[in-house]
């Protein structure tokens, strides 16, 4: 009876030990799962931190659009009031005049951006950070785009306006549309700048954060943080 009792007490503290085992391994599993969470997420807000400030800071930098692929050019409406004015007294150079302005006052409305990024990057959650990392190769600048374009567009503007009043664009351009509209038989116009700026800028923007992302994505060497190696090695390996 004794040895009964014994194999009992044995047997139930060998499942008692096993039951504790698989407790200790699932908990082992989860904390591992956690981490790889964390990682993952922390890895893509590290990237799309890097790729952000990498883009608004090329591009806030003078000459940041004017002299780089991004470079704002004249909107479509208003080349016909271009290639009429510049052929009156006074207005010859008014093309480049006109380039520099646009684009001077994009740089002066991209150094607003980071703080509307960082908001964004940093409300990220790990599914969205997990579909960014296995999704396109464009998928972080999709991200940004879709949750920061709006709001960018809203805060560029006053800054564009005030920036193109710094230039003096926007008086300039009165200027120039007056001068079209006084040549005999041309149709009356008044295209606005601010629109055209605005958006050229911000597609600026994401054009250079999404050549930043795919930098980080393809060439190990931009992995410039453990993490980033750890992270986006998972990607090379999908």
């Amino acid at each position: 009876m004794r040895y009964l009792i014994l194999s009992i007490l044995f047997i139930s503290f060998q499942f008692n030990s096993y039951a504790q085992l698989g407790k200790l391994v699932n908990k082992a599993k989860s904390s591992v799962a956690a981490l790889t969470e964390d990682n993952t997420s922390l890895g893509l807000k590290e990237a799309l931190n890097t790729g952000v400030t990498a883009a608004v800071s090329t591009l806030s930098a003078e000459g940041g659009y004017l002299n780089g692929a991004y470079k704002i050019a004249i909107p479509e409406d208003a080349q016909r009031i271009i290639s009429v004015v510049k052929k009156v007294p006074g207005f010859q150079d008014v093309e480049d005049k006109l380039i520099n302005q646009m684009n001077q006052a994009a740089e002066f409305a991209a150094k607003e951006a980071t703080p509307i990024f960082v908001s964004a990057i940093k409300n990220m959650s790990f599914t969205d950070a997990k579909n960014i990392l296995f999704g396109k190769d464009n998928a972080a600048t999709i991200y940004l785009e879709t949750n920061t374009k709006k709001e960018l567009y809203t805060a560029f503007l006053p800054v564009i306006q005030k920036a193109l009043d710094q230039v003096n664009a926007r008086t300039y351009w009165t200027s120039v549309v007056k001068a079209y509209n006084a040549v005999p038989f041309q149709r009356k116009l008044n295209p606005e700048l601010d629109d055209h700026v605005n958006n050229k800028a911000l597609d600026g923007l994401f054009g250079l954060i999404q050549v930043k992302e795919a930098g980080i994505r393809t060439d190990v060497n931009q992995r410039t943080s453990p993490l980033l190696k750890d992270v986006f090695g998972k990607q090379d390996k999908k």
